[in-house]
């Protein structure tokens, strides 16, 4: 008798064993993220890869939800002094390290210091900090040297580089050394030991992670985590196989989905386009200042001359409806986006791009343009900036890579014969660049600046110094136009364009909610 019901509890054992490990793989979050993931600091780089990492294991002081209005995160309450240079912060009770030590304010302290050593708003934050402390552990207070209009605006930025909450010892290490322990305080915990660059990346639910009340809006409210592990595939670079992958089931979300595979999705009755990014991006490309013949404005006069930017477009998004192109530096649709001194490039032409450059004293050098290989969102860029510059007059040494090896040789600040750069493309979202504070092509502070390129222009300096101090928005716009009008005249950058990307999903992932980028709380897998 007793054989007899083992062997009938085999039997449905057995029989259910699929089934049960099909359950067990629902709690499982699988995920195409848009590159590799190298990079594991994001203080450290601007790379949207680091930031979204970032997101998936720290915690913020404050976020920006989907109306662009700073909320409170990790901070509890604060108060701000009558003469505002004082602000004293509480944060929120039941905050844990994943090495279960509270989060305190020493930890906060720690983390604005190395954030403010590195990020373009934070660098600018800290011109106005006189000192910081921490009175209790639960607090921390900011004294200010001046009253400065964008304190909350720059604890909550929501894109790189994010002023992420780390515990003390990882935010003592030195802001030009990529730190080496990953301890969090965010609702997933990064898996080091399974983590293989070019393979995969996993995270796994911080079960003591305690969630605001709110919704989740833009990178506030509730992070509530529905699922037990996310897995990032990050050895699924072609676009057509990333699709194939979300139609067969075997991958569950896809972070951008190629261009070209667009309307294939947006066919497919088994995948959903969730509308999270209602921002979008803007295509840059960047100047080496350092390097001839980039040192040389008149030259890059005519590379802004050259590039108009329809063929970057066209080329490398193709679905119109998806692109447009704008004339600001700063986000079109945004409060500070103008056309203000864009003529030199959006009125002009390749004959007088080749008339400028003629008058520039170009010798001939070879331009080493990086080409990203890996990257579907802007791999195009670098071949049309080529076939533009080339039509200039312009030599040009088209170099690929993969895009986290771009990422660290941009960095670099070493001439060319010995494996520096002289421009790369990239594609910034609009958080990032939609004011002069927050747009590190802005930061003209020269090798003092922390964005890669070092442009240098005092006038912008001086400039950018009355934004941060001004509290009248009208005044705030005029200076914005201000700076853009000698950004172009200075040729820091080019702006490209702007553009949507969608992200694809199987339809069984239900919780999306309007965010920056792509953010994986609130996600339940049904």
């Amino acid at each position: 008798m007793k054989r007899r019901f083992l062997a009938a509890i085999l039997l449905v054992l057995a029989a259910g064993g699929a089934a049960s490990f099909a359950a067990a793989q629902e709690k499982v979050l699988r995920i195409v993220p848009h590159s590799n993931l190298a990079i594991l600091d994001p203080i450290w780089t601007t790379a949207y890869m680091s930031r979204n990492h970032g997101y998936m294991i720290y915690d913020t002081l404050f976020g920006t939800d989907e109306k662009n209005q700073i909320k409170p995160q990790m901070v509890e309450t604060w108060t701000e002094s009558p003469d505002h240079r004082l602000w004293t912060f509480k944060l929120r009770k039941g905050l844990e390290f994943h090495d279960g030590k509270p989060v305190t304010g020493e930890d906060v302290i720690a983390s604005l210091a190395r954030w403010g050593k590195r990020d373009a708003m934070g660098s600018a934050l800290f011109t106005f900090v006189d000192r910081m402390d921490a009175p209790t552990p639960e607090s921390f207070r900011i004294f200010l040297r001046e009253a400065c209009s964008f304190t909350l605006e720059a604890l909550g930025k929501p894109s790189s580089n994010v002023p992420f909450i780390m515990p003390k010892r990882v935010a003592d290490t030195p802001a030009d050394k990529q730190i080496e322990d990953y301890t969090g305080s965010g609702p997933y915990v990064f898996k080091k030991d399974e983590f293989k660059p070019g393979d995969k990346a996993v995270y796994v639910r911080f079960a003591k992670y305690v969630p605001r009340k709110e919704p989740p809006s833009g990178t506030t409210g509730g992070k509530r985590v529905y699922v037990d592990r996310v897995e990032w595939n990050l050895a699924l670079r072609d676009a057509q196989a990333q699709l194939n992958a979300l139609q067969k089931g075997e991958v569950d979300v896809v972070e951008q989905i190629g261009f070209e595979q667009y309307e294939a999705a947006k066919k497919d009755p088994n995948i959903q386009l969730p509308p999270i990014d209602q921002v979008g991006f803007q295509y840059m490309a960047r100047f080496n200042h350092l390097n001839k013949p980039f040192d040389n404005v008149k030259v890059r006069e005519a590379v802004l001359a050259a590039f108009s930017q329809e063929p970057f477009l066209k080329a490398q998004v193709g679905v119109k409806e998806l692109y447009h192109t704008c004339p600001s530096m700063f986000t079109c649709g945004t409060p500070y986006g103008s056309a203000a001194g864009s003529d030199i490039q959006s009125k002009s032409n390749m004959k007088k791009a080749q008339e400028l450059l003629k008058a520039s004293g170009y010798d001939g050098t070879p331009i080493v343009l990086m080409k990203p290989t890996d990257l579907a969102a802007i791999q195009k860029l670098p071949d049309v900036a080529a076939q533009l510059m080339r039509q200039a007059g312009f030599k040009v040494d088209l170099q690929a890579m993969d895009w986290q090896t771009l990422v660290g040789r941009r960095a670099k600040k070493d001439p060319i014969d010995k494996g520096g750069w002289h421009m790369f493309l990239t594609a910034w979202q609009a958080h990032d660049i939609w004011n002069p504070i927050a747009n590190a092509a802005m930061d003209t502070r020269g090798e003092a600046s922390g964005w890669f390129g070092w442009a240098k222009d005092d006038k912008i300096v001086q400039l950018r110094g009355q934004f941060m101090r001004e509290t009248d928005e009208a005044k705030k716009k005029k200076l914005a136009e201000a700076i853009q009008t000698r950004a172009f005249e200075i040729g820091t950058h080019v702006p490209l364009g702007e553009y949507r990307v969608p992200t694809a999903a199987r339809k069984n992932i239900t919780g999306w909610f309007v965010t920056n980028g792509n953010l994986y709380w609130n996600l339940k897998k049904n």
